[in-house]
């Protein structure tokens, strides 16, 4: 988003409306933000209403162009309560959605669909928000035959192509018992299929990139493992190209967790490494090239040079982050053979996690990391 969408300038008339602020959620003093508007995944767009401090709009994954400026009228708004009508439920659910109230959003989402009338420019937008918001529910079910009935009036469009995509993860998520699950997964991969070959209509890359992947996760769920490595080759060559055709070293390392994420999955970890090489050159404050470097590395058994990489990136990072480069150095460790160093860093990593203040601290993430370090114990 930062390197395609928000650089367009078309944004730059957007700048006497809000008052912009990005937020580095991985740093200590950004802990008291992220504990009062908690981010589940990222990227994460609010529009916070100035008078309350509360969401009035949220945003999850990305966006085109002419989607993020919907989303900003939306947000305006939603802010202003100057809706009327279905726009007025629209706002309301907006709210509940931003706060993280997801069964007030998904009812209001649904109220908001039955009030509209037809043609509504808002239909695709409000069925992605109460798409993610029954998953948030964990309401498979209704989240698949959602975007079933939805997709037809969606076709060609970078929301028909989202919600087809999400309707066929949420009828994976369905119980292999459920008499439904066949044939919802069955029209659903149809309806992405679909989707990505209308994909040239104006989605992010991305968001293309998700699709691929959600393909692979049915073909593995059908136990089909050579369609599931065909779909993730077709994503790693379609974003060869993207990364091609970047015309900044920012946008072209956009691509880099996606493409590392593939080479991995299909046991071509080297692949990866002149494109991480070339990231840790064009960014030496970054962090992230050198971590991918050491994961990279790591599953080529090149001990020495992740650990490299590890120490280059150790030297840079802070916060959350800094946990999982701990983590994937004390796997490299134990690859290695040096027991004592792996449970040393896990034990450090754990203190660390212990250490985080509020809203960056999780319970999850501690509760595996002494698992893991009583695991390692054990095997003593």
């Amino acid at each position: 988003m930062r390197a395609f969408v928000l650089t367009d300038a078309s944004i730059e008339r957007r700048a006497g409306q809000f008052v912009w602020l990005a937020m580095d959620t991985e740093k200590a003093e950004n802990a008291a933000f992220k504990r009062k508007f908690p981010v589940e995944a990222l990227p994460t767009f609010l529009v916070l209403d100035p008078k309350t401090e509360t969401p009035a709009l949220r945003w999850v994954g990305s966006a085109t162009v002419p989607q993020l400026h919907k989303l900003l009228d939306d947000g305006r708004a939603a802010v202003r309560g100057t809706g009327r009508g279905v726009e007025q439920i629209l706002a309301r659910a907006d709210r509940f959605y931003g706060e993280g109230k997801y069964p007030d959003a998904v009812r209001g989402y649904r109220e908001a669909l039955a009030a509209a009338p037809k043609g509504w420019p808002r239909y695709g937008r409000t069925v992605e928000s109460l798409l993610y918001a029954l998953d948030r529910t964990d309401e498979q079910g209704p989240c698949a035959r959602l975007a079933r009935e939805a997709y037809p009036r969606l076709v060609g469009t970078p929301s028909g192509a989202n919600v087809a995509a999400s309707g066929l993860s949420c009828a994976l998520g369905l119980k292999k018992e459920d008499p439904a699950r066949a044939s919802l997964v069955a029209a659903m991969r149809e309806d992405t299929l679909q989707a990505l070959k209308n994909a040239a209509a104006g989605l992010p890359a991305d968001d293309i990139s998700a699709i691929y992947q959600t393909l692979a996760d049915e073909r593995e769920n059908a136990g089909d493992e050579a369609g599931k490595t065909r779909y993730l080759e077709e994503d790693a060559r379609f974003l060869d190209r993207e990364a091609a055709r970047a015309t900044t070293p920012e946008q072209r390392a956009v691509f880099d967790s996606h493409r590392l994420g593939l080479a991995l999955a299909l046991g071509r970890p080297e692949q990866a490494i002149p494109m991480l090489e070339q990231s840790e050159r064009d960014f030496p404050d970054d962090y992230n090239p050198p971590a991918r470097l050491a994961t990279a590395y790591k599953a080529m058994k090149r001990w020495d040079d992740a650990l490299a990489a590890s120490d280059r990136a150790l030297a840079k990072a802070y916060g959350p982050r800094k946990l999982l480069i701990l983590q994937t150095r004390a796997d490299i460790l134990a690859g290695k053979g040096d027991t004592e160093g792996a449970r040393a860093t896990l034990a450090e990593a754990l203190r660390m996690a212990e250490s985080l203040p509020e809203g960056q601290r999780s319970e999850r993430t501690i509760a595996a990391l002494r698992k893991k370090l009583e695991t390692s114990a054990a095997k003593e």
